[in-house]
């Protein structure tokens, strides 16, 4: 855990981040407040490279939801009612990234594990946003279990598009993650499993993801924030497992 300087550090960056991202509409005052407290609890117990992770998501998230958001908008697909995102969404994406920096700070999770796991969660997180981002813009998805054409922005349609950027951003949080653990001497053990867990990890998820949307939320079973839930927590199991077969159990 940090000391008593840097804990006022990271809860003050904390706190300016949640303002800024009201600003900048990227998340509703409620969603920000809610975002705040589980950054701090974040930072306090793990440490500035899982804050900067987080970070880094919530920007690239928000940039991508205005990526055109206009035709979006037309097409009834884009994200709240101008690009903010709410509570529900919040807790969907960092309830599970929160718990594992409990269990890194209080030393029920090994550190590398911890490492790997925060960033697989959140690697399931940026492939999901950009791959329904940037998907729904492409004009045609298709099931992803039927293969038949579908509306974009069904839940389970998928695009060579969609899941193009779905790759990018697992892989892409790995290739950030593990600079931003190294430069606050946070272990991640070897760095090609790192780097292979957390990559396959996010964009498989996504792919678990889109089945329970067409099977169970389109059903009414699931919500899309309990949807991205067991999203996130397919990708955990499967950073566990690639990790494993990696010959590096974590």
């Amino acid at each position: 855990m940090l000391g008593a300087w840097a804990s006022a550090v990271g809860v003050a960056v904390t706190l300016i981040l949640s303002i800024a991202a009201v600003v900048g509409r990227a998340l509703t005052p409620l969603a920000s407040a809610v975002a705040a407290a589980f950054g701090i609890t974040i930072v306090l117990v793990a440490g500035f490279g899982f804050l900067l992770l987080l970070v880094v998501f919530v920007a690239v998230s928000s940039l991508a939801t205005r990526y055109h958001f206009e035709d979006k908008a037309r097409r009834h697909v884009q994200e709240g009612r101008r690009g903010e995102r709410g509570v529900s969404n919040v807790l969907a994406h960092i309830v599970l990234p929160t718990a594992i920096a409990l269990g890194i700070g209080f030393g029920w999770v090994p550190p590398v594990a911890g490492a790997v796991l925060f960033a697989s969660a959140l690697a399931f997180a940026s492939a999901d946003t950009l791959a329904s981002e940037f998907g729904v813009l492409t004009g045609h998805a298709v099931s992803i279990l039927s293969f038949r054409p579908v509306i974009p922005g069904t839940n389970g349609g998928v695009s060579t598009v969609g899941e193009m950027f779905a790759l990018a951003g697992s892989v892409g949080t790995a290739l950030v993650g593990l600079p931003l653990f190294g430069a606050f001497g946070e272990p991640v053990g070897k760095v090609w499993v790192f780097l292979l867990a957390v990559g396959v990890a996010g964009f498989l998820s996504c792919q678990v993801d889109s089945v329970l949307g067409e099977t169970l939320e389109n059903r009414g079973i699931l919500t899309k924030g309990s949807t991205n839930f067991f999203g996130m927590m397919s990708a955990i199991g499967l950073a566990l497992a690639v990790a494993a077969l990696a010959g590096a159990p974590l």
